[in-house]
């Protein structure tokens, strides 16, 4: 860590300690059975575990517990201006709270500095190893622990964030015997774009990366009118948060609104198997999904996201509780259940990792395998996550590890134009493993389209510019689609405009109105008369005072 950091770690030590009391010492629970003891949202249900459990099963966690480090965590933000933004003092006053909870319970702890592609000034990572376990084979865990700089970011992502201390802690305190080895991660400068992670993932070797089997991520798990949805729900990696989720009835969904959006993608993107739990963020809640969770349908998972009121009022305790539940049973099923013989492993990998083609055409990669340890084994090869009409099929169909194997995706006139994220799976005779694979199904040049998932703070009377680069050939077809979400409380103070790669600039959105409305999500058809590769940039203008917000993304079909 540099220096400068170290001191302003000290520093935000002591302004902790001044803000807000220390924990009570997290004690191990008798028996350790979980009981879920979050009140029903709708209809009844049993428990997936009872007081009969075994030590070794998956605990209950301590809601009171989480929600006294969410506490903390306000009054860190409330004794630092009111943020834990990456470069604040409330963020690096969030990572010493957490990091002397885990040396204190027995955690090796590693402060790593992001030394490129994060903001100026964004604090550490936070790395720490529980003891034990196959080294060889790592059940990572992740949240990010930055708020943006509206607010203290108490469900964003402070409740991922103290969910994650809590399961850590209390596998510490319960010490299971553990067949993988556990790590847990909390990441910097997430949203400014996943920096952190992207950086942690970077700075491990092919070897290292090989090692993690696993990553699991939480990212606002206490919605107040949230929902329960599992990352790349009908994988390997999710199974277990499904199967808790199930067990309570609760009928979880794909998490199709964060797709890409968190620090899982950072991991996923290396080929890493993730998954990960969430209860939703700006997106409304539908009347089938109010239906089964309760809450409000027509309305916002998060109606404070990415704002000054997301603070420890904004959090569900139902909601909270049971993604902290969750948590725990995912790592520790995966922890002291796997099925991986140790001494024997292998890798996937697909070369290249993406590819486009014309709705029709076939399309081709090469998936190599590797032996990482052990002697090598039979390996077969599957994919997931194919879109509609589409077929895929392996030459040859299993290899032995150190082996390729030729992918062939084939895809018919029907099959509908968009991107989609293959998981490659190598089933072998000691484990699996798995490669990405991100496949983009074009219907004509008018269907292409570009998204900057990147937020961006909207201040009085600023403007900000969010670009987009289109590989697309030929001229765009007039009108050019644009979709643009944002959490803003005034959208009549805002004028929007598209710049063009022949650098005009068309007003698509003008400012000015009578009354205040939320921007939400908004399409625009937007006449054009330019080519459709090079830079497409989305301008934003706040142009009065008295409200902000966030762009969370926006998109250009050309």
């Amino acid at each position: 860590m540099k220096r400068r950091a170290m001191l302003a770690a000290a520093v935000c030590l002591a302004t902790v300690a001044a803000v807000a009391p220390s924990l009570p010492a997290v004690a191990a629970e008798a028996p350790p059975g979980v009981v879920d003891h979050a009140p029903a949202t709708t209809g009844a249900r049993t428990s997936p575990r009872t007081a009969a459990s075994a030590p070794t099963d998956p605990p209950d966690i301590s809601l009171g517990n989480v929600k006294a480090h969410l506490q903390q965590f306000q009054s860190i933000a409330d004794g630092t201006g009111g943020t834990r933004r990456s470069a604040s003092p409330g963020y690096l006053g969030s990572i010493a709270y957490i990091e002397a909870k885990l040396r204190a319970a027995g955690y090796t702890v590693v402060l790593q500095p992001c030394t490129s592609g994060c903001s100026r000034d964004a604090g550490p990572n936070l790395i720490a190893d529980w003891p034990g376990g196959d080294d060889n084979q790592v059940v990572m865990a992740g949240a990010h622990l930055d708020s943006v700089a509206a607010g203290p970011g108490i469900n964003d992502n402070g409740s991922g964030s103290a969910s994650l201390l809590e399961v850590a802690l209390t596998l510490a305190a319960q010490r299971p015997t553990m067949s993988r080895h556990v790590r847990f991660g909390w990441w910097t400068d997430e949203e400014q774009g996943l920096n952190g992670s992207a950086f942690y993932v970077n700075s491990l070797s092919s070897a290292e990366r090989s090692k993690i089997k696993f990553y699991h991520n939480y990212d606002m798990v206490g919605s107040t009118n949230g929902g329960y949805f599992v990352n790349n729900i009908t994988t390997e990696a999710a199974q277990y948060l499904k199967e808790f989720y199930d067990k309570l009835g609760l009928q979880p969904e794909e998490n199709v609104e964060g797709a890409n959006r968190s620090d899982d993608a950072s991991f996923r993107r290396a080929g890493i198997p993730t998954s990960g739990v969430a209860a939703g963020a700006s997106a409304v809640k539908t009347a089938a999904q109010a239906a089964k969770w309760g809450g409000v349908a027509g309305t916002a998972y998060d109606s404070c996201y990415h704002q000054s009121c997301d603070t420890t009022a904004n959090v569900s305790d139902t909601v909270l509780d049971r993604a902290a539940d969750a948590a725990a049973y995912g790592i520790w099923k995966l922890a002291t259940s796997g099925s991986t013989v140790p001494g024997r492993g292998f890798s996937v990998a697909t070369t290249p990792a993406s590819g486009s083609v014309q709705a029709g055409d076939p399309v081709m990669t090469v998936v190599s395998t590797a032996t990482t340890e052990g002697a090598p084994q039979t390996v077969a090869l599957s994919a997931q996550g194919l879109p509609a009409d589409a077929t895929v099929t392996f030459t040859p169909a299993s290899v032995t590890s150190g082996g390729s194997s030729v992918l062939t995706i084939s895809t018919a006139a029907s099959t509908p134009a968009g991107t989609y994220n293959v998981t490659v799976t190598g089933t072998g005779e000691t484990a699996t493993a798995t490669a990405a694979y991100a496949l983009t199904v074009l219907n004509g040049a008018s269907d292409r389209t570009f998204r900057n998932d990147t937020d961006y703070a909207v201040r009085d009377r600023s403007t900000v510019r969010s670009a987009v680069t289109s590989t697309a050939s030929g001229t765009a077809k007039s009108p050019v689609k644009v979709v643009v979400t944002m959490g803003h409380t005034c959208a009549e103070d805002l004028a929007i405009r598209l710049r063009g790669p022949n650098g005009l600039s068309t007003l698509i959105d003008p400012a000015g109105g009578n009354s205040c409305t939320s921007y939400g999500t908004r399409s625009y058809s937007v006449p054009v008369s330019q080519q459709a590769a090079g830079e497409w940039v989305l301008e934003v203008s706040d142009r009065f005072a008295g409200d902000t917000g966030t762009l969370d993304w926006w998109s250009v079909t050309v």
